[in-house]
């Protein structure tokens, strides 16, 4: 367990290495959220999710209905996908994703009236494996925008036992307000679904984790968690550093827990499970009401934004409306991104939909746009030492250029979580995130050796 001041309520970290200093930006940190009504016309992604896509489970011409299953999958590391309107598909068609790789996309029109499924309905929970089958059937994926289906993360293989559930409000990127907004609106549903977590899975040790720049979500969240509910104190709120990626998952298990994840290991392996706090949230709604996700709170920000804001919107909003609701474009962007500022991906731009995993919306003015000239490296050792994941990037960069992927393997470029430090800590402004995409990409796509 992690280590407790004397007299103190809240838990001290471990500390992590590496990380850079960022500007918080969090303008829109006391913006309540908003709702905006649903659109004529959602398009929904089947790939919304960390591993295969869903197959269309409907047709051009049928009727659905808020909540039903419109795209699933008999692969096992998936997450099925649900309307969030009622309405008639009108078309099923091909988009590229902001990753680059085409999904295809099931296009609803709204008939206005909500109407919600005769499937949604609370689930039956008697056991781990009811709660499990539930999960996968909500849709739940990881909402810090890692996007993992949520119910392979809750049940660990055999012989695995998990000990710390670790509940992620580190929120440590520029600009994103909406996990902040989570934890100030719907704390109780936070705790709620904290102990059903731990409950079912019989996990004895939670830790809601959560930067030192949010103190009155600290309080709200003490109070609750220093309640009746748990007179052993097993749930507990740690304070972190404001250094990012202090939400990344492994440094954040390292910081909690004092524990390592080895290099091609998962948190289970270490006895921690991580959950996003919007997850754990949305996860006791749903055990509640029976209604699956569809529906996204977004930070919608930047210098191009006439009237920042956290919004709810369906999931499969385009991007464009959701702009318009939050008073438009001041003038036309000059970057437009998905996410933020340090891990988001770039637009082309705004029309693509709303995906479950998206949790800010940036538009850029050209003067906040503006990206250095990439000189040579001067062998400052800088991109080193803020690398959380102990990599050396000039020596990735280097095998790179040559295409050496055993090279790559071994200096570890796989372990790379793009998190960006290097680049940003770079004096050289070198596109060093760009290399290690490259050079994991060398690395998959290098031919088998046999095995002799």
């Amino acid at each position: 367990m992690s280590q407790r001041s004397k007299g103190d309520t809240l838990l001290r970290g471990y500390g992590t290495r590496g990380g850079v200093a960022v500007p918080h930006r969090k303008n829109t940190a006391e913006f309540e959220t908003v709702k905006m009504p649903p659109p004529n016309k959602v398009i929904l992604a089947m790939q919304q999710h960390i591993g295969a896509p869903c197959i269309p489970t409907v047709k051009v011409g049928d009727i659905v209905a808020v909540g039903q299953v419109i795209g699933d999958s008999d692969k096992f590391v998936s997450a099925p996908i649900h309307s969030p309107i009622s309405g008639k598909v009108s078309a099923i068609n091909s988009i590229m994703l902001p990753g680059g790789q085409t999904t295809q996309a099931v296009e609803i029109e709204s008939d206005g009236l909500m109407t919600v499924s005769d499937s949604v309905k609370p689930p039956k929970i008697t056991d781990k494996d009811s709660f499990i089958k539930a999960v996968r059937a909500s849709g739940l994926v990881g909402l810090g925008g890692a996007g993992f289906p949520a119910f392979i993360k809750l049940n660990p293989p055999a012989g695995v036992t998990i000990d710390t559930l670790v509940v992620n409000g580190a929120e440590c990127e520029p600009y994103i307000t909406a996990d902040y907004r989570e934890c100030m609106e719907n704390s109780w549903d936070i705790m709620s679904g904290i102990y059903d977590v731990k409950e079912l899975l019989n996990i004895k040790n939670v830790i809601i984790a959560i930067e030192k720049n949010k103190p009155e979500a600290i309080k709200v969240l003490s109070d609750i968690a220093n309640n009746s509910n748990d007179p052993k104190h097993e749930v507990n709120v740690m304070p972190l550093p404001c250094r990012y990626p202090q939400g990344a998952e492994k440094v954040l298990i390292k910081q909690t827990t004092g524990r390592v994840v080895p290099k091609g290991k998962l948190p289970s392996d270490v006895g921690v499970i991580v959950m996003n706090v919007t997850s754990i949230s949305f996860l006791a709604r749903y055990l509640k009401t029976g209604m699956p996700l569809i529906n996204k709170r977004l930070t919608i920000d930047g210098s191009a934004i006439w009237s920042p804001k956290n919004v709810e919107v369906c999931i499969g909003t385009p991007i464009s409306e959701v702009i318009s609701f939050a008073g438009g474009y001041k003038e036309e962007p000059s970057k437009l991104m998905m996410g933020g500022p340090m891990m988001g991906l770039a637009l082309k731009d705004d029309t693509l939909p709303i995906l479950k995993q998206n949790n800010a919306i940036l538009a850029f003015l050209e003067n906040d746009a503006v990206l250095r000239e990439p000189g040579a490296c001067i062998r400052c050792g800088r991109c080193v030492s803020v690398c959380p994941m102990h990599l050396v990037p000039p020596e990735i960069s280097k095998l790179v250029n040559a295409r050496d992927a055993e090279g790559l393997e071994k200096a570890g470029a796989m372990v790379c979580m793009e998190c960006g430090c290097c680049a940003y800590a770079c004096p050289a402004g070198r596109r060093i995130v760009q290399a290690m995409r490259l050079a994991k990409s060398i690395i998959r796509n290098a031919p088998k050796k046999e095995v002799k």
